[in-house]
């Protein structure tokens, strides 16, 4: 499996850019921004995106699919599929009203895009997955269990520490989750907090993502190509 973190950042983060990662070169996971020079720069193909699952609709998760939509317009006319929490449809099309303004209804009629709202268990292209409600700001997220070649993939997106997340991560060869930061951070998951998941799940390989600042063993780096 072939994780590129095009960012790993927390919304306002000093060092880091927000959040992303692509996974076999076809899975987008939240789309924060910059996505295409970040994509540009591992070698990543963004026509080759066939699903990005959302977690939820904060900005730093969500701004980066304004110029990546763009880009499935005009350089790479290919069929995407967006996954997402309820509203998904809404939230995305009301971004892309927002970014183009008046162009939109246009660019819009040659994009080839398709929305699903995440099920318990579902299937997007090819893949299978799961997916668990979370706790996270007044709306909650939505964390994911990817089925990829024989191994699942755990991507939680932010969420407060709570059962919930545990079962999410329950049996996961691979978990990207948070770890904000050294201290308390309300709505999200310290550094504490998560070495204590990972201490509780010892056979799941974690990488923690969402940092506001510092360096913390196990997290992954911006624009970093890992292979596990």
């Amino acid at each position: 499996m072939k994780l590129a973190f095009l960012g790993t950042g927390a919304a306002f983060s000093l060092e880091r850019y927000n959040g992303a990662v692509v996974v076999d070169g076809r899975v987008l996971l939240d789309a924060g921004a910059p996505l295409l020079p970040h994509m540009h720069k591992l070698g990543l193909d963004p026509g080759a995106i066939e699903v990005v699952f959302l977690t939820h609709f904060h900005g730093d998760h969500l701004l980066g699919l304004a110029s990546f939509l763009l880009h499935r317009i005009f350089v790479a006319p290919t069929p995407l599929l967006v996954v997402g929490p309820p509203g998904v449809d809404k939230k995305v099309e009301e971004l892309g009203a927002l970014a183009w303004g008046a162009d939109w209804p246009q660019l819009r009629s040659q994009l080839q895009i398709s929305y699903q709202n995440a099920v318990a268990r579902g299937q997007a292209a090819g893949l299978t997955y799961e997916s668990r409600t979370l706790d996270h700001g007044s709306e909650g997220g939505t964390g994911y269990r990817l089925h990829i070649g024989g191994r699942v993939l755990v991507y939680a997106g932010d969420s407060e520490m709570t059962p919930a997340l545990d079962a999410l991560v329950e049996g996961a060869d691979i978990a990207i989750v948070e770890a904000t930061g050294p201290g308390p951070v309300p709505s999200h998951t310290s550094w504490a907090e998560a070495a204590g998941l990972q201490a509780r799940h010892p056979s799941t390989i974690f990488m923690f993502n969402h940092l506001y600042s510092g360096q913390l063993e196990g997290a992954a780096r911006d624009l970093e190509l890992v292979e596990i």
